[in-house]
C-alpha cells in the first residue's frame, strides 16, 4: 500500500487527538492539535500550503489543503456525520492539483475516529 507507514502514523496521531479532545469541536481545532501530535512524532507537516491552480496555462486561483505530511500524504480533518461523494471528489481534486497520490479523510465527529483513504 502506497505510503502505508505515513498513513498509519497519521491515523494513530488522529486517534490520540480525538481521545484527548473528544468529539464535538471545530475542525480547525483538530487540525491544529494534529499538527502538534504529528510534529511530536517526527513528521514534517505543511499546514495550509497554497498550490496554484491553472486552466489552459492560465492561473485561476489557489488550492489550500489542510495538511500535507512528508510531502506525500494529504490529511484532511472533518467533523461530519459521514463522508460522502463530495468529500472524496474534493480529495481527488486536491491529489490531481498537488500531484500527490494519497489522501486521508479523518472524521472527528464521533467518539471513534473514522477515516477514508483516497488514492489517485
Amino acid at each position: 500500500m502506497l505510503h502505508e507507514n505515513i498513513t498509519e502514523s497519521v491515523i494513530g496521531a488522529a486517534m490520540k487527538v480525538l481521545n484527548e479532545l473528544k468529539p464535538g469541536l471545530d475542525e480547525k481545532l483538530y487540525e491544529r492539535a494534529l499538527v502538534i501530535e504529528l510534529t511530536r512524532r517526527g513528521h514534517k507537516v505543511d499546514q495550509q500550503h497554497p498550490f496554484v491552480v491553472r486552466y489552459d496555462g492560465i492561473e485561476i486561483g489557489t488550492l489550500v489543503p489542510d495538511l500535507i505530511v512528508h510531502d506525500a500524504v494529504i490529511a484532511d480533518p472533518k467533523v461530519v456525520t459521514d463522508f460522502n461523494e463530495s468529500h472524496i471528489a474534493q480529495m481527488l481534486g486536491y491529489l490531481n492539483i498537488t500531484g500527490l497520490h494519497v489522501a486521508l479523510l479523518l472524521n472527528f465527529k464521533h467518539s471513534d475516529l473514522r477515516w477514508k483513504r483516497v488514492v489517485r
